[in-house]
């Protein structure tokens, strides 16, 4: 779906956001894209998507250059930006405006994402609603698209607690595995039953980029509720449920992933974790 090589991009000379950058998207995937503010997370999805072009080496989405903006590439990508900027239209003129640009847009669908999202007016303007209720018309109509590519920039921000559960049920219930989809967050727990494959940026590249199941073999995830943590332990952390801890995992041992554990574990042991990895 995406293929990114040897990547180097910035807004001003000798201040390089990425650099050598080489990394994948599959189909029949949803790809958790996080890292710190300002490592460029938003910068790397809009030169997926074409917005923005690189200063070096070679990207393919879906098999064309991404710069060139070719139509039958728009047509099977769709982007989610965090900032939502909507015209002076109703939910239905919206439709009729943008769902032709989709091939595969599926109205009956859309309706019913908006309907589990408790927005049941189609003659509702887009103007008078609020900022949560406008991000559910737009997620609503990102999935209905059908598009091969969806990329979503921080999607549950303005979201209340239910509506986020419902971005989760609906997520899941609309998988499609011909389609990659792309989420970039800091939310990691708003979206961690959805994610199956962690990219992480930090200082110009990826740290890690492996599926769940493969973290989960790579890493051990134990909970103690004492002090009394092995010192080979690559991360503690403390929390209200005890003492969390991340362990090399050379025996495969089961555990349960958690993606916010492995972020902070990451940045406070990078090289260590890095070499689990390679190996």
């Amino acid at each position: 779906m995406i293929n990114i090589q040897d990547l180097s991009f910035g807004y001003r000379s000798q201040n390089d956001i990425f650099r050598d950058l080489s990394l994948e998207f599959k189909a029949g995937c949803i790809h958790g894209l996080l890292g710190k503010n300002g490592t460029g997370k938003t910068t790397l999805l809009k030169l997926i998507s074409g917005a923005l072009f690189p200063c070096g080496g070679s990207m393919h989405t879906l098999g064309f250059v991404p710069e060139m903006r070719h139509p039958l590439m728009l047509q099977e990508l769709y982007f989610l930006p965090e900032e939502l900027f909507l015209p002076a239209l109703s939910i239905e003129g919206y439709v009729k405006v943008y769902a032709p640009f989709y091939p595969r847009f599926d109205r009956e669908q859309f309706d019913s994402i908006l309907h589990e999202f408790e927005l049941r007016s189609p003659k509702l303007m887009l103007q008078t609603l609020s900022h949560g209720q406008k991000k559910k018309v737009q997620i609503a109509f990102s999935i209905a698209s059908n598009t091969n590519l969806l990329i979503m920039d921080e999607p549950t921000n303005g979201l209340d607690i239910p509506a986020k559960s419902q971005f989760r049920r609906i997520v899941s219930a609309h998988y499609n595995p011909n389609r990659c989809t792309i989420i970039s967050t800091h939310q990691v727990r708003d979206l961690h039953s959805l994610i199956d494959h962690i990219a992480i940026l930090d200082e110009h590249d990826i740290i890690i980029n492996h599926s769940a199941e493969e973290i989960g073999r790579r890493l051990l995830f134990k909970w103690y509720d004492t002090g009394d943590v092995p010192k080979d332990a690559l991360y503690t952390e403390d929390s209200l449920r005890g003492i969390a801890a991340v362990f090399a995992n050379p025996q495969g041992i089961d555990s349960k992933l958690d993606i916010e554990i492995l972020f902070n574990a990451l940045f406070a042991n990078k090289e260590k974790i890095k070499d689990i990895f390679k190996a």
